[in-house]
């Protein structure tokens, strides 16, 4: 189990032993945690000063507005405040994500069709 939140990634991981064919494993009603690990999510030196573009939902992500179509945006484009980035389909429901900083896109995290979570990055901008 991992979850990442306000620049602190924990996780959680229980060890796995096998069972010797002679012996009847009987399962435990409590489950021991074997390692805690807190770590901060720093983002590599090379993408110091770096602004995230994050989802905002749950849903599947969509460079652009349809499969014939150019993305919204790609790496290399200048984009403004209040620009449409991506597309997030949500329930049938397809939500526009609007950037909301001006700069130059870097890398663009996810490709088209992935699943996304929220709070997941999409994009990463030099402002």
């Amino acid at each position: 189990f991992s979850i990442e939140t306000d620049g602190m990634k924990i996780e959680v991981k229980k060890e796995f032993s096998v069972a010797p064919s002679t012996q009847v494993f009987v399962p435990q009603t409590e489950v021991p945690v074997t390692a805690v690990t807190v770590t901060p999510a720093v983002a590599p030196s090379e993408e110091d000063g770096l602004v995230e573009i994050k989802s905002e939902m749950v849903g599947t992500f969509y460079a652009s507005p349809s499969p014939d179509s150019d993305p919204f945006i790609k790496v290399g484009d200048s984009i403004s405040t209040g620009k449409v980035v991506c597309i997030i389909e949500a329930m049938k429901l397809f939500n526009e994500i609007i950037s909301e900083v001006s700069g130059t896109v870097e890398k663009v995290c996810v490709s088209a069709g992935d699943a996304i979570e929220f709070g997941q990055t999409l994009f990463l901008v030099r402002p």
